[in-house]
């Protein structure tokens, strides 16, 4: 039976748990596991099949952090996540909002306009998106690349590149609403969002419940097939106006 046990740790801070990804994600049998670092106990919580307490301690070890052992272990997984689980729409509800107003932005302004421009739209839409983007993750940087390096590929070696993020598309927003050299700047859109959902699709794979940083730490978001789907619209629209679609 897939059972769920929990342990206190040492783990203060986002950084601390960063740090623990990658040994507690070798310990065989583990499907998924989160930390509540808001806890007095920050209890580190495992999920899977047949899990060992001891290599989940010595995981813990290898990183430099302590787990006291197993504390409780609690109902089988699906109850665990039945009893916590937030409606989809409620967690999803800032995105898709903020979705919402970006498309009505962008067909505001080709209503006033007058005719309908798919290459002006996707531009428009693009450069509203990243600098939209880049104002939530600036609310609280250090938070935002605490988060980012649990599960961006590049944050996890270079720590440093989850301070840079915001700043890179702050700069594809400004480029894209501006107009400025589209070319290099699709190109670049291109291999950000690209190498940015490679830890995304790793995630969703291991269906880890970790938050989502796509919005910084303002709104709780789940990382899931969602967030997939915004890196992947990116990609999409970079690629169409390189291979002049829409022209």
């Amino acid at each position: 039976m897939t059972t769920s046990l929990q342990f206190k740790t040492n783990l203060n801070c986002e950084s601390c748990v960063a740090s623990v990804k990658p040994f507690l994600d070798d310990v065989p049998n583990i499907r998924d596991w989160e930390v509540d670092t808001a806890t007095p106990d920050k209890i580190l919580t495992v999920t899977g099949d047949s899990i060992s307490p001891d290599s989940v301690t010595a995981a813990g070890a290898k990183a430099g952090f302590v787990a006291t052992g197993d504390t409780r272990t609690v109902k089988s997984r699906s109850d665990a996540i039945a009893a916590a689980e937030v409606p989809k729409g409620v967690m999803y509800y800032p995105l898709l909002l903020l979705g919402t107003f970006l498309f009505g932005v962008v067909g505001l302004v080709e209503f006033r306009l007058g005719a309908f421009d798919s290459t002006r739209a996707m531009q428009n839409f693009m450069g509203a998106f990243f600098l939209s983007f880049a104002f939530f993750k600036l609310l609280d940087l250090h938070g935002f690349a605490d988060f980012y390096r649990m599960y961006d590929v590049v944050a996890q070696r270079i720590p440093s590149y989850g301070y840079i993020y915001p700043f890179i598309e702050l700069a594809l927003g400004a480029a894209y609403t501006a107009g400025i050299q589209p070319t290099a700047v699709n190109l670049t859109t291109l291999v950000v969002m690209s190498v940015s959902s490679i830890g995304v699709i790793q995630s969703v794979l291991k269906k880890r419940r970790i938050r989502c940083a796509c919005l910084g730490t303002v709104f709780n978001l789940p990382m899931s097939t969602v967030t997939l789907v915004e890196d992947g619209l990116m990609i999409a629209m970079a690629a169409a106006a390189l291979l002049g679609i829409g022209h």
